[in-house]
């Protein structure tokens, strides 16, 4: 499985929520990410994908798409 389809997938079992038809959406105004779901998903991106996410880039507006959050996967990985 690519990064892709593991942060999809991630997201889905997380939240119960498919975003793969929706990947440029904002996912906390779609109800998919709230501050806690935002904790929830970090853990699991870090420790999926053997990286560490600083808190200063956790804004909302730089992780709120699974667009945003894979390319910022991608970016962490290549450190």
């Amino acid at each position: 499985m690519d990064i892709k389809e593991e942060v999809l997938n991630i997201i889905n079992e997380l939240f119960m929520a498919d975003v793969s038809d929706m990947m440029d959406d904002d996912l906390f105004d779609a109800g998919v990410l709230d501050s806690m779901g935002t904790v929830e998903l970090v853990l699991e991106l870090e420790a999926k994908f053997n990286i560490k996410i600083p808190v200063s880039e956790m804004g909302r507006d730089d992780w709120n798409t699974a667009n945003k959050i894979i390319q910022g996967v991608k970016e962490l990985q290549n450190v």
